[in-house]
């Protein structure tokens, strides 16, 4: 399997979405094991500032070369803001998954949640 980085300031759930603390918000992604798995990302259905998620429950989607693949809510919330850049290079999410290919943002309704997600070692093991 490819060695891939998982930034430690991150949790992680086992769907493959990484979450980044940011004040009151958390910015969400998909992780560089999610994005190699995908392979080239050419379109993505994200939700809407506005939009209620639920933990688990899926909120968007990603298309690759290869399939359509679901992307979850990490935590209940409501969202705040969707990755504009991404909409329109959606390449972005291989390139730079932690960086400027994140693909939205949630305040969460209960921030402890957030210590009910995977930690990067906890991540990493889900995999092997």
């Amino acid at each position: 399997m490819a060695q891939f980085e998982y930034p430690e300031d991150l949790r992680y759930t086992a769907e493959h979405e990484w979450v980044r603390r940011a004040g009151d918000v958390v910015r969400v992604g998909i992780t560089a094991y999610a994005q190699d798995a995908l392979g080239d990302i050419v379109y993505l259905q994200l939700p809407a500032v506005g939009d209620v998620v639920n933990a688990g429950s899926p909120c968007g989607e990603i298309e690759s070369t290869k399939s359509v693949s679901d992307v979850y809510a990490p935590v209940d919330g409501t969202v705040t803001a969707v990755n504009d850049a991404v909409d329109a290079s959606p390449e972005l999410v291989n390139s730079d998954p932690y960086g400027d290919g994140w693909l939205f943002e949630l305040q969460p309704q209960d921030p402890a949640a957030l210590d009910g997600l995977l930690d990067a070692d906890g991540y990493r093991q889900s995999l092997s």
